[in-house]
C-alpha cells in the first residue's frame, strides 16, 4: 500500500509539473501584435450591439470576433462613469474622477499609451466623429483637470506625437479666444491639414478637422467619414515597419442614447460597425494586427423590447437620458486576443495592451 501511494504521489507530482511547464511555455510563446487598433463605441452596451445585428442590412462585423469579455466601468468617484474618466482608464490604466483628461485623482498628469509607444517608435492615430478635442480622444494625448477645457486640449494635440487625426473641432484650433492659429502651428510641425475633405496630401503627418464642433450626424448626411478615415489612418500608419496604435471612436452612438433617439443611435452604430469591418479586413490580411472593440459606458438604458406583446416585433426603448452602470462588452481578434476574455476592470484594457506592445 505504501509503495502504491508513493507511486500515485509521483504520478500526480509529475502531472502537475508538466502542466506548469505547458502553462509557462504558453506564456512564453504568446504571440504579440505589431499593431493595435482600439475601437471605442461611446455609450455602447449589449443592446446597442444587438441593434446592429437586428437593424443592419448586412451581416454585423461584431459576429467576426472569437474572443469576448466584459468590463466594469465605474470611475474613482462615481459608480457611473463619464467618457473622460473611462477613456483615461483605457489610455493610462488608472481610475480617476469624472471629467478628468489624462490626470490622476489629484489632477497630476499620467502617461498615455500614445506617449509611451511613440517613444518606442510606433506611429499613432486618432479618429472620432466628435471634435478631436472631445473627452474620449483627448485622453490619449492631453492632460487637463476638466474635459471642458477644449482650447487647452487642442494645444496638447499640437505638441503631441500623434501622426494622424481626423474628426471635428476646428473652432478650438482656428477661432480661439486667445487669437492663436494652431492650424499654422500644426503645419509648421509637419502636418498636412485639411478642413474641407478627406484627401491625402504628400506629408508625413495628416490632420483632418472637418467640422467646427462635432461631425454631422449620419442622419444629416455625414456619409462614410468614419470608415474612410479609418481606412486612411491604417494606410498611413501601417507604413511604419515598427508598428502603430490607432484609436477609433464612434462618438455619436452616445449622443443618440442621450437624446433617447433610436434612429440616431442605430444609424451611428451601423456606421461604427462598418468601420470595424475595415479594420478586421486589414487585420485578416496583415496577420500582425490586434483589433479590440469596447465602450466607455452604456448610455440611455437602451433596451430592445417586444412591441405591444408581439415577440416578432422589436421596439427600442430607453430608461434614462444619461449613462448607466452596466458592464460593457469587449471584443478582440488577432494576436493576443485571448488576453481580453473574462470579466475585469476597464483599466485592464490599458495594461493588457501595454503587455502586448512591450517588446
Amino acid at each position: 500500500m505504501r509503495e502504491l501511494l508513493s507511486l500515485l504521489f509521483s504520478i500526480s507530482f509529475l502531472a502537475c509539473s508538466a502542466q506548469q511547464v505547458v502553462i509557462k511555455s504558453e506564456t512564453n510563446t504568446l504571440k504579440k501584435p505589431k499593431n493595435i487598433i482600439l475601437f471605442i463605441g461611446d455609450g455602447t452596451g449589449l443592446s446597442q450591439i444587438s441593434a446592429s445585428q437586428f437593424f443592419n442590412e448586412n451581416p454585423s462585423n461584431f459576429d467576426r470576433f472569437p474572443v469576448i469579455g466584459l468590463i466594469k466601468t465605474s470611475a474613482s468617484n462615481s459608480l457611473i462613469t463619464d467618457s473622460a474618466a473611462a477613456a483615461t482608464a483605457f489610455a493610462s490604466g488608472i481610475k480617476t474622477y469624472n471629467g478628468a483628461i489624462g490626470v490622476n485623482v489629484d489632477s497630476t498628469a499620467v502617461p498615455t499609451i500614445v506617449e509611451i509607444v511613440s517613444e518606442k517608435g510606433l506611429s499613432t492615430g486618432l479618429v472620432s466623429t466628435s471634435s478631436i478635442t472631445h473627452a474620449t480622444p483627448a485622453c490619449f494625448y492631453a492632460h487637463t483637470k476638466s474635459r471642458g477645457l477644449e482650447e487647452d486640449i487642442a494645444s496638447f494635440l499640437v505638441a503631441s506625437e500623434i501622426d494622424f487625426f481626423a474628426g471635428g473641432g476646428l473652432n478650438f484650433f482656428k477661432h480661439r479666444s486667445d487669437g492663436k492659429d494652431l492650424i499654422r502651428v500644426l503645419e509648421n510641425n509637419g502636418f498636412s491639414i485639411d478642413t474641407t475633405s478627406l484627401k491625402m496630401a504628400p506629408a508625413n503627418k495628416h490632420g483632418f478637422l472637418l467640422a467646427n464642433g462635432g461631425m454631422p450626424k449620419m442622419l444629416n448626411g455625414r456619409g462614410d467619414f468614419l470608415p474612410n478615415a479609418t481606412q486612411m489612418a491604417i494606410e498611413q500608419l501601417s507604413q511604419n515597419k515598427q508598428g502603430f496604435f490607432l484609436m477609433v471612436e464612434g462618438s455619436q452612438i452616445d449622443w443618440g442614447g442621450h437624446a433617447n433617439d433610436a434612429d440616431y443611435l442605430i444609424s451611428e452604430l451601423i456606421d461604427f460597425d462598418n468601420a470595424i469591418g475595415i479594420a478586421l479586413d486589414f487585420a485578416d490580411q496583415n496577420g500582425e494586427t490586434l483589433v479590440i472593440v469596447t465602450a466607455d459606458h452604456e448610455t440611455g438604458g437602451f433596451t430592445l423590447a417586444n412591441d405591444g406583446g408581439d415577440y416578432n416585433k422589436i421596439k427600442a426603448t430607453f430608461s434614462t437620458n444619461g449613462h448607466s452602470a452596466t458592464m460593457v462588452p469587449v471584443f478582440a481578434k488577432g494576436p493576443g486576443a485571448d488576453l481580453f476574455g473574462g470579466i475585469y476592470e476597464n483599466t485592464r484594457i490599458y495594461h493588457k495592451m501595454m503587455e502586448l506592445l512591450n517588446r
